[in-house]
This record gives C-alpha cells, sequence and structure tokens, in this order.
C-alpha cells in the first residue's frame, strides 16, 4: 500500500535527500534538515521521529524506485541479452554514484530487515526475467556455458556493486579523489558486459 505523504512531509523529504547526498548521512544534522526545509525542528520531529528514520524511508522509497525502472530493462523482449547488461550496468552505476549510501544501507537491510525487502522484491526478482531466460536459451543453443544462472545473475551485481562497498579501500590504495573513483566507476560501465560475456560464452 502505498504512502501518502503531506506537502510538509514531502518537503522535508527533499531537503533532507539533498543533503545526505551532498554532505552524507553522518554530516548532515537534523537541524540542517529543518532549515533548508523551511520549517523548525519541533515540526520536523514531529513529522519525522529521528533522522535514521528518514533516511531509512528515502533509501527505501529510492531502491523500490530504482527496481521498479529496472524490471523494465530485464523483461524488454525487444532487447538482447548483451543489451540488457549493458542498461543494467549503466544504470546500477549511475544510481549508485548519485545515492553513494545506497549499497551499505542494502546490505544492512538485508541483515537486519530481510522481510522488507522479501516484500519490495516480490513478484520483481531477476531469477524470473527475461534477461535470466535470455540466458538459459542461450544455454540449451550452446551459446553459453552450462552453469546455474544463480552464478550469472550473482557475477553481474558482484562486479557492479562490490567496488561500491569497498571503495575505501581502493580510493586508499590507489589515492584517488571522490572524482577519480567516480570516472573509474563510469569506466566499468563498458568493461562489466564484456567480462560478463567473456565468462560465459563458450
Amino acid at each position: 500500500m502505498e504512502v501518502k505523504y503531506s506537502n510538509t512531509e514531502i518537503k522535508i523529504k527533499n531537503a533532507a535527500k539533498h543533503l545526505f547526498l551532498k554532505k552524507g548521512f553522518s554530516a548532515t544534522t537534523t537541524r540542517e534538515i529543518a532549515k533548508e526545509s523551511n520549517i523548525n525542528l519541533a515540526l520536523l520531529n514531529y513529522y519525522f521521529t529521528s533522522k535514521r528514520k528518514l533516511f531509512e524511508i528515502i533509501m527505501l522509497e529510492t531502491i523500490h524506485d530504482f527496481l521498479s525502472k529496472m524490471v523494465e530493462v530485464y523483461n524488454d523482449h525487444s532487447t538482447t541479452l548483451e543489451e540488457k547488461l549493458k542498461l543494467t550496468s549503466s544504470k546500477y552505476i549511475d544510481m549508485i554514484i548519485a545515492e553513494p549510501h545506497l549499497p551499505t544501507f542494502v546490505v544492512n537491510e538485508l541483515k537486519n530487515n530481510p522481510t522488507t525487502f522479501s516484500k519490495m522484491l516480490k513478484g520483481k526478482m531477476i531469477m524470473e526475467s527475461q534477461l535470466v531466460e535470455q540466458f538459459k536459451e542461450g544455454v540449451k543453443k550452446g551459446v553459453y556455458k552450462k552453469m546455474d544462472p544463480i552464478h550469472f545473475v550473482t557475477n553481474m551485481l558482484s562486479l557492479i556493486v562490490h567496488p561500491f562497498i569497498i571503495s575505501p579501500i581502493i580510493i586508499k590504495m590507489q589515492k584517488l579523489s571522490k572524482k577519480d573513483f567516480n570516472e573509474m566507476m563510469n569506466d566499468r560501465k563498458k568493461l562489466i558486459p564484456n567480462w560478463i560475456i567473456q565468462m560465459i560464452k563458450k
């Protein structure tokens, strides 16, 4: 059931999302959110009991909206598997660059609140998509190596998401700026589909 928000709540959420993206969760204060929303702190606390709760609402909505869009990519009958891989890589990387806290948030939520994600993902699983069906068909035709499709999906998502999760290590090892790291991730948009195809083709 879709939650209906008042105009004030929407204004608060938009302001909070802007600040979270700009400064990060830890560096953003509720006073800054209230100021950005042009309301007083008491009103912010009335609508949203804590900064953490507000952050979780924004992140969950972001994930839900994104997954809804990705379902269209996975189930597009007019595109090939290789085209889907390119779109998937590009869209996921763009989203995570825009929402840098998302991977860690998702990992924590899957660990601490798996029921929420189970409801969100119901009927939208990649494993039931046209993308996976195309992979299975390629296996039958002898174009792709025989393997459980879960390995295909796991490899695809791992190559996209894992570098963001370990980004502090990569940045430190290579002495990168945030801009340099994002450029490196943008380079992977083209590399990842090629790597996946090389892994699955006979």
